[in-house]
């Protein structure tokens, strides 16, 4: 089990998250990622194309930066259509991470659990240690994985979600949000679940 500490950074209206929220295709999402095991430190520019694949381009840093260096600034200027001194550091994400590799087939299965999230300024955190997330991840999309087929005999459907939206939909309650209102609901469902069975 691995450990991640994330800090996202965006627009201070929320660009990258209003993007996603709307479904928009060639949308950046931008964050510093610590591997705490390994002690590496990356800086990634996440793209969504509009052919829905995400291409990923990263440089190491020597530790998250609170406050963009112009090296960072260059690379992200570089790699996204954003003017990097309108981004600001927005959220925190810390989580533990699974990974499984399949021994035949071009495919790894994540599985992240024990997460945090905390908001960049008003220091408000909220623990989701009651939820994990498992994503398959594939060289080309093939609903013939092991895995998926275990879930599916279980009648366990798949559902996208994206840990940094989420996070910011529950810490922003002035954000539009309505696009992710059922998995918000599936996300407070689990939390009562706890409650109950505590």
């Amino acid at each position: 089990m691995s450990s991640y500490k994330t800090l996202y950074y965006d627009t201070p209206d929320y660009k990258s998250y209003i993007e996603h929220h709307n479904g928009k295709l060639n949308r950046i999402k931008i964050r510093f990622r610590e591997y705490i095991d390994t002690g590496l430190t990356f800086l990634e520019v996440k793209l969504k194309n509009n052919k829905e694949k995400t291409v990923k381009s990263r440089v190491k840093r020597a530790e998250i930066e609170e406050k963009l260096s112009s090296f960072s600034k260059d690379y992200i200027e570089k790699h996204s259509f954003y003017n990097a001194n309108e981004l600001q550091p927005t959220l925190w994400n810390r989580f533990s991470r699974i990974t499984l590799v399949h021994k035949v087939e071009k495919e790894r299965l994540t599985i992240d659990l024990n997460l945090k999230f905390q908001h960049y300024q008003t220091k408000e955190t909220i623990p989701i240690s009651y939820m994990i997330i498992a994503e398959v991840k594939q060289a080309k999309k093939s609903v013939n994985s092991d895995f998926i087929q275990v879930m599916k005999n279980r009648t366990i459907r798949p559902t996208g979600v994206s840990k940094c939206c989420i996070a910011n939909a529950l810490l922003n309650k002035e954000l539009k949000a309505n696009n992710f209102k059922q998995r918000i609901l599936k996300v407070k469902k689990l939390e009562n679940v706890r409650s109950t069975t505590a």
